[in-house]
Order: C-alpha cells, then sequence, then structure tokens
C-alpha cells in the first residue's frame, strides 16, 4: 500500500483511496500515480515516467503526460496553479508533495 496526503493506493488490487472515498482511475492513471506516489517527495523525470508508465523510451510530445497529469489531478481535486499535490519542477519533473500527517512524511507499506 502506497499512501500520502489521504491518498491511498493498493498496488495488488489497483484501487485508489481519497481520503477514504474510493477513486475510479483509468489503467494510465493508476500507473502515473503509482509513479509519482513511489516516489513522493522526489522529482520523477518525463523520461521515467515515460519508460515507467508508458513502457517506452521514446515520445513525440511531452504532452502525454501532461494530458495524463491534467485529467489525475481533476480526479485528485488539485489545482494545477496552486497544487497541493503533483506539483511540476519546471525543467526537471513532476513531484507528488508527501505532506506532514502527525510526524509521517510519507507512507509506503509493502504488501506481504
Amino acid at each position: 500500500m502506497l499512501a500520502a496526503q489521504g491518498v491511498e493506493l493498493d498496488p495488488v488490487t489497483r484501487e485508489v483511496w481519497l481520503d477514504g472515498r474510493e477513486l475510479r482511475l483509468t489503467a494510465k492513471e493508476f500507473d502515473l500515480l503509482g509513479a509519482l506516489l513511489r516516489n513522493a517527495g522526489h522529482v520523477v523525470t518525463r523520461a521515467e515516467l515515460m519508460h515507467d508508465v508508458w513502457h517506452t523510451t521514446f515520445w513525440t510530445s511531452t504532452k502525454t503526460i501532461d494530458v495524463h497529469v491534467g485529467w489525475l489531478r481533476r480526479k485528485l481535486g488539485d489545482n494545477a496553479r496552486t497544487p497541493r499535490l503533483i506539483t511540476t519542477v519546471r525543467g526537471q519533473g513532476l513531484r507528488f508533495e508527501p505532506g506532514v500527517a502527525s510526524g509521517v512524511v510519507h507512507e509506503a507499506v509493502a504488501s506481504p
């Protein structure tokens, strides 16, 4: 189970919850969120996302990532202008902000 800022992702059942409410994500949105949550607090480059989510090292446009991030932000209730979950780090990539809850910065628990 991966969790940060009220977002919980179960990689085994491929389910996602936001503040206890289940979200419906496409397969790519789920994989994108998983890649970001696994690295919460750290910048994930576009090249890493293309490799991990789209399983390729080639892309014709970064718009693919931008469009999927936009859809994901919308479903998470995150605003691109004032993001609290997914931050774009100009010239570097994307970062899922770990937040701080009860002293826990990021929680990533491996399933048995």
